[in-house]
């Protein structure tokens, strides 16, 4: 009997874990510019990302300090001032593909809303977008564009450069997610 229960919870465990989806290598990038003024914008190459593939359960989490930016001071200003990343190292978001059991993955890219909540300086916000998905090769590539307002994380710019930084920053999201296991 106890041979029986073990092997049901490994069988039972095993099916559990066939349909996560995961990336340790997501691409994160925003970019916050005004026209005519230094580009401000950063890549993150180190997002990790699950998807369940069995209910459309996301989970992604970026930390902060990891974006890279093309002129350190930038960076150093991002981390410090902006974000306090010593404070709040980490951005995440936990959320549900809409209406996912209607979908069926292919290598066809399909549009599907994904909802749940984002979380930037310890500060929770409700965010819906539309994503686009498909898969290649057992890769399930999710790619995402949209916008999220300073002022919604408390993010506060200086006046010296407040007409250099936009009020809503461009996000762009790209992850190849891999089955777990």
């Amino acid at each position: 009997m106890k041979t029986i229960f073990i092997t049901l919870i490994t069988v039972i465990s095993f099916n559990l874990s066939a349909q996560k989806y995961i990336t340790k290598t997501g691409t994160t990038e925003f970019k916050a510019s005004m026209d005519s003024f230094e580009p401000v914008e950063a890549i993150n190459k180190s997002t990790t990302a699950v998807l369940d593939k069995s209910t459309g359960k996301v989970a992604a989490l970026v930390f902060i300090n990891a974006f890279h930016f093309d002129i350190a001071l930038m960076g150093e200003h991002f981390n410090e001032n902006y974000l306090m990343s010593h404070l709040f190292p980490k951005a995440k978001f936990n959320g549900n593909f809409v209406n996912f059991s209607d979908y069926t993955i292919t290598e066809k890219e399909q549009t599907i809303q994904l909802k749940g909540s984002i979380s930037i300086k310890g500060i929770k916000k409700a965010l819906e977008i539309p994503v686009t998905v498909k898969e290649v090769n057992n890769v399930i590539i999710v790619d995402a564009n949209f916008k999220l307002k300073l002022k919604d994380f408390s993010i506060e710019i200086p006046g010296a450069v407040k007409g250099k930084v936009a009020k809503n920053v461009n996000i762009s999201l790209h992850y190849e997610l891999k089955k777990k296991g």
